[in-house]
């Protein structure tokens, strides 16, 4: 019971804190369980990493579900993935309410200036340290930049990570000839989720005007077969709740977007601010479940299975060519985040301030991300 209020306690903080999206997530993870609470080594951590981009769902709130079934198991699992899922819920229905209420979001986009800039230092931080655990030969370089190229030339993130990581094992493995059993769980986890998607899509279909029936299916469909970054998530609200159903218009869901992006946590709470739109908060409480729950059903089915990966010739090449080709695309997202966040003076500061603390004060991640939001919206007052 101990460990479970243990991981409640500072999973809650984290879903209060967790701003930047999957990789600044991640990387706040290695700085709080690897690098401080020591709950399982770097190695174990690239693994859960690496394996959990081949999943459907999102990849950081599966994270926090692994995480809390290493420390405590089965409930250890549940226990860490609501407790980082529920702030970030709570926080996006209170700004649905406020939509629907006054027919506008607020405005706390001068508090978001900072955080950008700071997540981009937390993520550098974290490459550094995974980076010098996950490059173990000069063979696994190539493998990498490969996947970090493919995501910036627009292969995206599912493409470059399963070439990279189908190649890159080719390329390691020099010993046994055949791979073992276990690679081709991961392989039934994704033939699942497409059987899920299709049984589930059916029973939407049958299900017809909307619900709360009808909008969990909808939403348990969503979480059952979505890979990728938010951009994908956005295609399948659209051609499903604007497009087929018609139970928004194309305005709310853009806001809606807008609400996910303002809060921190998993950008699918974007579901909870639509269920609200639609069905009240009846509706807000079946979308949140219906998306996140495949998710701590892969997570419950993958988590045992890692280990044994790691101690076959042909598995262990597989997870080290994942892991870093997972890294790829973290370096990936730094770019594109520079790109489009370090465009003023006031965020460079921002950066740099982050950097120093990331990389010289080893300050807490949490504290860094916290401290850029106060300091951005500071230097925006300045002008």
């Amino acid at each position: 019971m101990q460990r479970l209020l243990e991981i409640a306690r500072i999973f809650i903080r984290f879903g209060f804190i967790a701003f930047g999206g999957p990789a600044a997530h991640i990387a706040m993870m290695d700085d709080e369980f690897v690098e401080r609470r020591k709950w399982l080594s770097r190695q174990h951590f690239l693994d859960l990493v690496g394996a959990t981009n081949l999943i459907p769902g999102p990849n950081s709130t599966e994270m926090t579900m692994h995480i809390g079934y290493e420390r405590a198991g089965f409930l250890g699992m549940v226990v860490a993935g609501a407790s980082f899922i529920l702030p970030a819920a709570g926080l996006t229905g209170v700004l649905a309410w406020m939509y629907v209420q006054y027919g506008e979001l607020p405005a706390v986009e001068p508090f978001l200036v900072g955080i950008k800039p700071a997540v981009v230092a937390v993520i550098l931080g974290a490459l550094w340290k995974l980076g010098n655990k996950a490059l173990k030969g000069w063979r696994l370089a190539p493998i990498g930049a490969a996947a970090m190229i493919g995501s910036l030339l627009g292969a995206g993130e599912i493409v470059s990570l399963a070439v990279a990581g189908l190649l890159g094992t080719i390329w390691l493995h020099t010993s046994r000839p055949a791979a073992p059993a276990s690679i081709g769980i991961l392989a039934l986890l994704s033939q699942t989720s497409h059987k899920a998607y299709a049984a589930v899509a059916a029973a939407g279909a049958a299900a017809g005007a909307v619900s709360l029936t009808s909008l969990g299916l909808f939403f348990l469909k969503i979480g059952s077969i979505l890979y990728g970054s938010g951009y994908v998530l956005i295609a399948f609200l659209e051609g499903g709740l604007v497009d087929e159903y018609g139970w928004v218009t194309k305005a709310q869901l853009l806001d809606a977007i807008a609400g996910g992006q303002f809060t921190p946590g998993p950008v699918l709470t974007t579901s909870t601010f639509l269920g609200y739109v639609i069905l009240g908060w009846k509706g807000a409480i079946v979308a949140t479940l219906g998306i996140f729950l495949p998710s701590f059903v892969f997570v419950a089915i993958l988590n045992p299975i890692i280990p044994k990966l790691r101690k076959g010739a042909w598995t262990a090449s597989f997870l080290d060519a994942v892991n870093v080709a997972a890294l790829g695309l973290m370096a990936a997202v730094v770019v594109t985040l520079a790109q489009s966040t370090l465009t003023n003076w006031q965020a460079a500061v921002v950066a740099i301030a982050a950097a120093i603390g990331v990389f010289y004060l080893k300050i807490n991640s949490a504290w860094l991300v916290i401290g850029g939001a106060f300091l951005g919206w500071g230097l925006s007052q300045v002008g």
